[in-house]
């Protein structure tokens, strides 16, 4: 019986088209990760079970896909197998059917990399990592269960400079993809922990970050109903609520919070860092027009200043955060989820045996750019463009002759192919064509006799001969690869 071929649901892929797209996007993120000094590093796609289980909270924790143990065909008894299905299916674990699972984000992995590590690597260690992550979650647009993530992340350094160089990257980024209505949200895991502490105490601060991680996708009402259902009293759920109503001006939204807050410890560190990271980011105006001067004294254009909004709605439910965290909403004109997102967790390593070691990191979510990109139409027109120049085929001699000059091209870092048989020049043009090939080159006998080329610009039509010695300088620039 034959097979109607299929994919498991919520994985894609991704043609020639498609892949170059993507590429523009993961280079352009790997050339700024280079330029601020982060190191590229990858780890396998499955970690140990218990490596990943506990660190992502309990609505992460259902998300991992388990890996079945390898060899069930070993003689196992039926009995064990079926009691170790039951614990599954319960919820629990057990090594008699797996031990493995697949990675669900990079920063787990990456934080296990640095305590098995840490005695050779020097610190603050940046690193720079994009692989693809696995999540058992329901597929939808801009949702998939398997996708790439792009990360950058610093440990050992305490300072917020690494907080302001993270704003800078995702700035740098979104500008060379043309992204320049999106929006970079901060907040301060602190606010949220004394926001538990004054309504019920820090036990109470996991119930508040899950029910508020959920605000823009049931609203503040429902959001309301969760609080109640965890616990949470009448007065407690008025203090949140005024929380989340906070709005304004960053400026007004940090006196607003102050006054919230009053003299609460936890509080006034989390404004602190909110406060010295937006004065490093987002200048002051200048007295010359158009100008702006940033809290270290040089002048920058409103261009070059990350759009940064204070969002004290913003949550991110993974537990490991305990400092400024960070969300990217793509341009409103796009109904989509975030595309970017982290944050700092200053004893992530301590999970693994390694305590006392902060970092900090973010990370894009490159299948979701390139959604955006796609729906508005911020891909270069030759980004796909494969092959710089076909040659045309007319015969022994003449692809002979050709193909000699396009090793010269290639050897000139140019892409170009020969078409692979004599056939109708029809043909060959419909080829180019079909592939989006900028340009002919044609040798018939005639040019051969001449010593020359025929080069043809498709788009124009507008066509000249270039001697066979100066073809290399004639495509020079042309899609070098």
């Amino acid at each position: 019986m034959i097979q109607k071929p299929s994919l498991p649901q919520g994985t894609r892929d991704f043609g020639p088209e498609v892949v170059r797209k993507r590429q523009y996007i993961l280079q352009t993120i790997r050339g700024v990760f280079e330029r601020y000094g982060f190191q590229p590093l990858e780890t396998p796609a499955m970690e140990n079970l218990d490596t990943l289980m506990g660190k992502y909270g309990e609505e992460g924790d259902k998300l991992i896909f388990k890996i079945l143990n390898n060899g069930l065909d070993n003689p196992v008894k039926e009995a064990s197998l079926r009691d170790a299905f039951d614990k599954v299916l319960q919820g629990k674990n057990t090594k008699d059917l797996t031990e493995r699972a697949l990675r669900y984000d990079l920063t787990i992995p990456f934080a296990r990399y640095v305590a098995m590590n840490h005695g050779q690597l020097a610190f603050p260690f940046k690193r720079y990592q994009m692989q693809p992550v696995w999540r058992a979650d329901r597929p939808q647009k801009g949702r998939y269960r398997e996708f790439y993530q792009c990360d950058a992340d610093v440990v050992g350094s305490r300072s917020l400079l690494n907080e302001v160089d993270l704003c800078y990257i995702y700035h740098t980024v979104f500008l060379q993809l043309g992204l320049e209505g999106y929006e970079l949200r901060i907040n301060s895991r602190k606010l949220l922990t004394a926001l538990a502490e004054i309504c019920g105490g820090a036990g109470k601060m996991i119930d508040i970050t899950i029910a508020i991680d959920k605000l823009d996708k049931i609203g503040l009402d429902k959001v309301k109903e969760e609080l109640a259902g965890r616990g949470l009293d009448d007065a407690q759920i008025a203090t949140i609520e005024r929380y989340l109503n906070i709005s304004g001006s960053n400026d007004e939204k940090l006196a607003a919070i102050k006054e919230l807050f009053g003299n609460n410890e936890t509080a006034k560190k989390g404004i602190e860092e909110l406060e010295y990271v937006t004065n490093m980011v987002i200048p002051a105006p200048s007295q010359r027009e158009g100008e702006t001067v940033s809290a270290h004294g040089s002048r920058l254009t409103a261009h070059e200043s990350p759009n940064l909004v204070l969002d004290f709605t913003l949550a991110r439910g993974l537990n490991y955060y305990t400092g400024i965290i960070f969300e990217v909403k793509a341009p409103a004109t796009v109904k989509i989820g975030s595309i970017g997102g982290g944050g700092r967790y200053d004893d992530l390593t301590g999970l693994f045996g390694v305590p006392d070691m902060p970092g900090v990191g973010i990370s894009f979510g490159v299948d979701r750019i390139y959604d955006v990109l796609e729906e508005l139409n911020l891909f270069p027109p030759t980004v796909t463009q494969a092959t710089a120049a076909l040659f045309f085929n007319l015969g022994e001699a003449e692809s002979r002759a050709a193909y000699g000059l396009l090793q010269g091209l290639r050897s000139a870092g140019i892409s170009g192919e020969l078409y692979h048989e004599a056939t109708k020049m029809d043909k060959q043009f419909k080829y180019a064509e079909k592939k989006g090939i900028p340009y002919i080159v044609i040798i018939g006998s005639r040019e051969l006799e001449q010593q020359t080329a025929m080069v043809k610009e498709l788009a124009t039509g507008q066509q000249e001969p270039v001697p066979f010695g100066e073809l290399a300088a004639r495509f020079a620039g042309e899609n070098v690869r």
